[in-house]
């Protein structure tokens, strides 16, 4: 007998990459409503990698009995310029909101990832190509709220 693992959850965690627009679209969509404290963003200029450990909402989970959040790592690879605006991020107490990623393709596969966050706020990374990695770190936890993320029409 074998203890439990993570991997062998029901529902399992979600892996995802993207590296095309389109794939992006459908992390874009996960992350949604993700929220995050400042100090949980990292930008390694020697790996060319910025992360961010967020606390996303379940889209994925239709049930509205169940309104859920997981933590999660967003990986973006390739990156060579950060830059942001908005809200004070370098204060580690500040808590961000993603609302949405985009990407702007340049030439011979680069591009600019744009990530809106709430308030005005956003974050611009240029990367030599498009590689975005959304993994599950830990199990699904109860939202606080117990409601739905919604937004005016």
């Amino acid at each position: 007998m074998s203890d439990a693992r993570f991997e062998d959850a029901s529902p399992p965690p979600l892996r995802l990459r993207a590296f095309e627009s389109s794939d992006l679209q459908v992390l874009s969509a996960l992350v949604q409503d993700a929220v995050f404290p400042a100090s949980e963003m990292k930008y390694s200029k020697r790996k060319r990698r910025f992360a961010m450990l967020i606390n996303r909402f379940r889209w994925e989970e239709k049930s509205d009995a169940r309104v859920e959040r997981v933590q999660s790592v967003l990986s973006i690879e390739d990156v060579q310029k950060v830059q942001t605006q908005g809200p004070e991020m370098r204060s580690p107490d500040t808590i961000l909101s993603l609302l949405a990623m985009e990407f702007e393709p340049g030439e011979d596969g680069s591009g600019r990832i744009t990530l809106t966050l709430a308030g005005d706020g956003a974050i611009a990374l240029d990367v030599e190509a498009l590689e975005v990695t959304l993994s599950d770190v830990t199990r699904a936890y109860a939202a606080k709220t117990g409601a739905r993320p919604s937004h005016p029409d």
